[in-house]
Protein backbone atom coordinates (compact mmCIF):
# COMPACT_ATOMS: atom_id res chain seq x y z
CA UNK A 1 0.00 0.00 0.00
CA UNK A 2 1.18 3.50 -0.70
CA UNK A 3 1.54 6.00 2.11
CA UNK A 4 -1.19 8.12 0.52
CA UNK A 5 -3.64 5.20 0.45
CA UNK A 6 -2.90 4.38 4.10
CA UNK A 7 -3.43 8.03 5.09
CA UNK A 8 -6.68 8.25 3.11
CA UNK A 9 -7.87 4.81 4.21
CA UNK A 10 -7.23 5.04 7.95
CA UNK A 11 -10.29 5.47 10.12
CA UNK A 12 -10.87 6.10 13.78
CA UNK A 13 -12.36 2.91 15.17
CA UNK A 14 -14.63 3.93 18.04
CA UNK A 15 -16.53 0.70 18.66
CA UNK A 16 -17.11 -2.80 17.35
CA UNK A 17 -13.76 -4.05 18.60
CA UNK A 18 -13.15 -7.78 18.67
CA UNK A 19 -12.46 -9.23 22.14
CA UNK A 20 -8.98 -10.38 21.01
CA UNK A 21 -6.14 -9.29 23.28
CA UNK A 22 -3.84 -6.58 21.96
CA UNK A 23 -0.29 -7.92 22.32
CA UNK A 24 2.21 -5.72 24.12
CA UNK A 25 4.82 -6.90 21.63
CA UNK A 26 2.77 -5.37 18.79
CA UNK A 27 2.37 -2.07 20.65
CA UNK A 28 6.13 -1.87 21.22
CA UNK A 29 6.80 -2.73 17.56
CA UNK A 30 4.49 0.08 16.44
CA UNK A 31 5.93 2.55 18.95
CA UNK A 32 9.50 1.76 17.92
CA UNK A 33 8.61 2.95 14.43
CA UNK A 34 6.32 5.79 15.56
CA UNK A 35 9.12 7.42 17.57
CA UNK A 36 10.70 8.45 14.29
CA UNK A 37 8.27 11.37 14.26
CA UNK A 38 10.04 14.68 13.73
CA UNK A 39 10.91 16.21 17.08
CA UNK A 40 12.97 19.34 17.61
CA UNK A 41 16.34 18.75 19.19
CA UNK A 42 15.48 15.05 19.48
CA UNK A 43 13.98 15.85 22.89
CA UNK A 44 11.64 12.85 22.60
CA UNK A 45 9.23 14.41 25.12
CA UNK A 46 6.91 11.40 25.30
CA UNK A 47 6.34 8.37 27.43
CA UNK A 48 3.69 5.66 27.22
CA UNK A 49 1.36 3.87 29.61
CA UNK A 50 -0.10 0.66 28.19
CA UNK A 51 -3.19 -0.92 29.70
CA UNK A 52 -3.24 -4.44 28.31
CA UNK A 53 -6.44 -6.39 27.75
CA UNK A 54 -5.90 -8.53 30.85
CA UNK A 55 -5.65 -5.41 33.07
CA UNK A 56 -8.55 -3.51 31.49
CA UNK A 57 -11.16 -4.36 34.15
CA UNK A 58 -8.82 -3.33 36.98
CA UNK A 59 -8.07 -0.11 35.10
CA UNK A 60 -11.79 0.62 34.66
CA UNK A 61 -12.47 0.09 38.38
CA UNK A 62 -9.61 2.40 39.36
CA UNK A 63 -10.84 5.09 36.95
CA UNK A 64 -14.49 5.07 38.07
CA UNK A 65 -13.98 7.29 41.17
CA UNK A 66 -12.64 10.02 38.84
CA UNK A 67 -16.19 10.57 37.57
CA UNK A 68 -19.31 11.80 39.36
CA UNK A 69 -21.58 8.92 40.40
CA UNK A 70 -24.18 9.79 37.74
CA UNK A 71 -21.57 9.45 34.95
CA UNK A 72 -19.83 6.27 36.09
CA UNK A 73 -21.97 3.75 34.22
CA UNK A 74 -21.66 5.68 30.96
CA UNK A 75 -17.87 5.87 31.42
CA UNK A 76 -17.71 2.18 32.34
CA UNK A 77 -19.51 1.33 29.09
CA UNK A 78 -17.17 3.54 27.03
CA UNK A 79 -14.05 2.09 28.65
CA UNK A 80 -15.37 -1.44 28.15
CA UNK A 81 -15.51 -1.08 24.32
CA UNK A 82 -11.78 -1.18 23.44
CA UNK A 83 -9.62 -4.21 24.11
CA UNK A 84 -6.71 -2.14 25.46
CA UNK A 85 -5.47 1.43 25.90
CA UNK A 86 -2.29 3.34 25.22
CA UNK A 87 -1.90 6.64 27.02
CA UNK A 88 0.63 9.04 25.51
CA UNK A 89 2.11 11.41 28.06
CA UNK A 90 4.29 14.41 27.29
CA UNK A 91 6.82 16.19 29.46
CA UNK A 92 5.76 19.85 29.56
CA UNK A 93 8.56 22.31 28.91
CA UNK A 94 7.93 25.66 30.66
CA UNK A 95 9.24 27.53 27.60
CA UNK A 96 6.35 28.17 25.18
CA UNK A 97 8.28 27.54 21.96
CA UNK A 98 9.67 24.23 23.21
CA UNK A 99 6.26 23.24 24.64
CA UNK A 100 4.64 23.79 21.26
CA UNK A 101 7.41 21.90 19.46
CA UNK A 102 7.07 19.01 21.91
CA UNK A 103 3.27 18.93 21.63
CA UNK A 104 3.54 18.94 17.84
CA UNK A 105 6.12 16.14 17.92
CA UNK A 106 4.00 14.05 20.27
CA UNK A 107 0.97 14.57 18.03
CA UNK A 108 3.03 13.48 15.02
CA UNK A 109 4.09 10.37 16.94
CA UNK A 110 0.43 9.55 17.66
CA UNK A 111 -0.46 9.94 13.98
CA UNK A 112 2.47 7.69 13.05
CA UNK A 113 1.20 5.13 15.57
CA UNK A 114 -2.33 5.27 14.15
CA UNK A 115 -1.11 4.75 10.59
CA UNK A 116 1.19 1.89 11.61
CA UNK A 117 -1.61 0.27 13.64
CA UNK A 118 -3.99 0.56 10.68
CA UNK A 119 -1.49 -1.26 8.50
CA UNK A 120 -1.54 -4.15 11.04
CA UNK A 121 -5.33 -4.26 11.34
CA UNK A 122 -5.39 -2.66 14.78
CA UNK A 123 -8.13 -0.07 15.22
CA UNK A 124 -7.36 3.12 17.14
CA UNK A 125 -9.27 6.19 18.18
CA UNK A 126 -7.39 9.14 19.71
CA UNK A 127 -9.39 10.56 22.62
CA UNK A 128 -8.86 13.92 24.30
CA UNK A 129 -11.57 13.71 26.97
CA UNK A 130 -11.79 15.94 30.07
CA UNK A 131 -10.22 13.19 32.22
CA UNK A 132 -6.96 13.83 30.33
CA UNK A 133 -6.73 17.06 32.37
CA UNK A 134 -8.20 15.79 35.64
CA UNK A 135 -5.76 15.62 38.61
CA UNK A 136 -7.69 12.59 39.98
CA UNK A 137 -7.11 10.72 36.71
CA UNK A 138 -3.46 11.81 36.74
CA UNK A 139 -3.06 10.27 40.18
CA UNK A 140 -4.60 6.96 39.06
CA UNK A 141 -2.38 6.90 35.96
CA UNK A 142 0.87 8.10 37.57
CA UNK A 143 1.01 11.30 35.53
CA UNK A 144 3.47 13.58 37.30
CA UNK A 145 3.46 17.34 37.76
CA UNK A 146 4.94 18.85 34.61
CA UNK A 147 3.41 16.13 32.41
CA UNK A 148 0.39 16.25 30.10
CA UNK A 149 -1.76 13.48 28.65
CA UNK A 150 -1.76 14.19 24.91
CA UNK A 151 -3.81 11.19 23.92
CA UNK A 152 -5.84 8.37 25.34
CA UNK A 153 -5.69 5.81 22.52
CA UNK A 154 -8.44 3.20 22.50
CA UNK A 155 -7.17 0.03 20.82
CA UNK A 156 -8.65 -3.14 19.42
CA UNK A 157 -8.81 -5.39 16.41
CA UNK A 158 -11.90 -4.95 14.24
CA UNK A 159 -13.76 -6.46 11.33
CA UNK A 160 -12.40 -4.72 8.18
CA UNK A 161 -15.78 -5.31 6.49
CA UNK A 162 -17.27 -2.91 9.05
CA UNK A 163 -14.80 -0.09 8.44
CA UNK A 164 -16.55 3.27 8.73
CA UNK A 165 -16.97 5.31 5.57
CA UNK A 166 -14.64 8.24 5.02
CA UNK A 167 -16.00 11.61 6.03
CA UNK A 168 -15.66 14.17 3.26
CA UNK A 169 -12.63 16.44 3.45
CA UNK A 170 -12.35 19.98 2.18
CA UNK A 171 -10.01 20.11 -0.83
CA UNK A 172 -6.76 21.87 0.03
CA UNK A 173 -7.38 24.34 -2.81
CA UNK A 174 -10.27 25.81 -0.80
CA UNK A 175 -7.95 26.65 2.09
CA UNK A 176 -4.89 27.56 0.06
CA UNK A 177 -3.49 31.03 -0.47
CA UNK A 178 -0.25 32.25 -1.97
CA UNK A 179 1.89 34.99 -0.48
CA UNK A 180 1.95 37.91 -2.88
Amino acid sequence: MSIASIIRGRRSIKNGYKPDAVPEKLILELLNDAVYAPNHGLREPWRFLFIPTEKKEEFIERMMPVYPADQQEKRRALFSEPAAFLIVIMKEDPRQKQWEEDFSATSALIQNFQLLAWEKGLGVVWKTNPHNLDPKAHKVLGVQPGEKIVGFLHLGFFDPDKTPQAAPRTPAEEKFTRFE
